[in-house]
């Protein structure tokens, strides 16, 4: 009998931990736009007393975001709980969720306080969460490597004191799937009032098992599972949202859940956030990798002609994958245009589809045929997240066998044009080093990496870009068939970055801006 199970997301939290995914508070929203429409049950957006810029970003996403919960993280200590809690006034349902290390091995190392004050922290911690909201969530922190019977008391303390929610984290990727499940069980049959909250499973793939474990949990009694977009996280992440949600559609008897997750926008959820984070899923990632639906063996075309379920068990299009590109050219029209946009699942204003038909027809007249790949990345590059300060009026570049020298023209904010010239070993060197002496600023670039959208020699090149700026560092990123013009361009992003963090931090409205991204 197939029951329902809530889908928490905690890829604004948890996954935006990991090295190298931090968001800007404008791409938090974003994503956290794409994540309501995909449906979750609970957003988890942020730890607020982690920074003020989660702090903020909490706040703004629980005054838009009407339709899904809220959750906002803290540890059973007062000033976080308050903090959480004044970020998400103004959230149409919120959720404080209050956590607690449980293991002896982090009572002992990590806290060094003894199992009875583990309990009363507990106690006092979902107590205070409970003035501010019905919904509170407590998760005991390493669940699947504390004592049994102690995790028993744990639960059992933290229903009596309120909690709606009991969350028991695999939270180092330690259990194999049947120790998890036996948790599951023994906790709801050891603890009175188990059956009156919600049980949740929170898994990392430190193994490779976190969705295992997911769906482990779930067949043991869990209505609740906490995953992420990608599987992004700490370490080697968490338990991928997309796997387990179509795992239970395509087996639904096997495993017996629903959810009520449009599985159509799990690929463009997919996308923005790797276009956002710069972090791509390995092509063979199932459900959204780029090999998850592609076909070379023979024999495996030859039964995909004749019938697609001979080795594809998910349709692309139930996870919003087109079954075939429309090639568009130069000859284009914006009508065309925006009909693709439109059959990929988006639809554009007038003013956004200006902006990308001049990019569009200038990509087409370098790339012999211009395919859903290279749109959806146009899309997200035309997503502005600093207003646009500098920018390119010329760039031209010239190399050989020794060094490379480049000649810039920008704009900015100062009166007319600026030029400059600048050496490196390569063509980007050069071209950083131009833009840099127009800017007046050393550039410090910490990482650089490329990404083909396309196959062929004529393939859009994605450039993913972090680089140090006056003791800031920043993330950005740009796309075109020549590499070093879509790296000098992601560096000019950056410094409209940079440009944007000053103005902020001058006006006091966010003296974090974009730190650390």
């Amino acid at each position: 009998m197939s029951r329902d199970v809530l889908i928490f997301d905690t890829t604004l939290r948890d996954g935006e931990q990991s090295p190298g995914n931090s968001l800007a508070p404008e791409e938090k929203l974003r994503l956290a736009r794409q994540l309501e429409t995909l449906r979750v049950d609970v957003m988890e957006v942020g730890f607020p007393a982690a920074s003020e810029g989660d702090f903020r970003a909490v706040g703004a996403i629980a005054a838009e975001i009407r339709g899904t919960v809220i959750a906002a993280l803290a540890r059973c200590r007062e000033r976080d709980i308050d903090l959480a809690a004044d970020a998400l006034r103004g959230a149409a349902r919120g959720r404080i969720h209050v956590f607690a290390a449980t293991s002896d091995l982090h009572l002992r190392e990590k806290l060094r306080i003894t199992r009875d004050a583990a309990l009363e922290l507990v106690r006092d911690g979902v107590r205070r969460a409970r003035r501010f909201t019905d919904d509170v969530e407590f998760s005991a922190e390493d669940a699947s490597r504390t004592d049994l019977d102690f995790l028993s008391r744990v639960v059992e303390t933290a229903i009596a004191a309120g909690a709606t929610t009991v969350n028991l984290p695999d939270t180092v990727g330690y259990a194999t799937p049947q120790e998890y499940a036996a948790m599951f069980r023994a906790v709801r049959e050891r603890v009175p009032g188990a059956a009156g909250v919600v049980l949740s499973a929170h898994c990392h793939d430190d193994l490779g098992l976190a969705v295992a474990n997911s769906l482990a949990a779930i067949e043991a009694g869990a209505g609740q599972v906490e995953c992420t977009i990608n599987g992004i996280g700490e370490r080697a992440g968490n338990a991928a949202l997309e796997e387990i949600v179509m795992a239970g559609r395509v087996r639904p008897q096997a495993l017996g859940f629903r959810c009520r997750i449009e599985s159509r926008e799990l690929y463009r959820t997919s996308q923005l956030l790797s276009h956002l984070t710069g972090s791509f899923p390995q092509p063979n990632k199932a459900v959204v990798g780029r090999n998850a639906f592609a076909h070379e063996a023979g024999i495996h075309q030859h039964g995909m002609l004749q019938r697609g379920e001979t080795y594809e068990i998910i349709q692309p299009e139930t996870v919003g994958i087109a079954r075939s590109s429309l090639v568009l050219g130069r000859h284009s029209g914006r009508h065309g245009l925006a009909r693709r946009y439109r059959e990929l699942g988006y639809e554009l204003d007038d003013q956004q589809l200006d902006v990308l038909y001049a990019d569009f027809i200038s990509l087409a007249e370098r790339k012999r045929t211009v395919l859903d790949e290279d749109l959806l990345t146009l899309l997200h590059d035309s997503f502005q997240d600093a207003p646009e300060t500098y920018a390119f009026s010329e760039l031209t570049v010239s190399c050989g066998s020794g060094s490379a020298t480049a000649e810039a023209r920008m704009t900015g904010p100062w009166p007319g044009d600026r030029t400059a010239t600048g050496r490196g070993d390569g063509p980007i060197a050069a071209a950083f080093n131009a833009v840099a002496e127009i800017v007046g600023r050393p550039v410090d670039v910490e990482s650089l990496s490329l990404r083909s959208v396309t196959p062929g020699r004529d393939s859009v090149g994605q450039v993913f870009l972090q680089v140090r700026i006056d003791g800031k560092t920043f993330s950005a990123h740009s796309a075109s068939t020549d590499i070093v013009e879509a790296s000098a361009r992601a560096l000019v992003n950056a410094l409209n970055k940079l440009h944007h963090a000053d103005h902020l931090e001058a006006s006091s409205l966010n003296d974090i801006y974009l730190w650390g991204v």
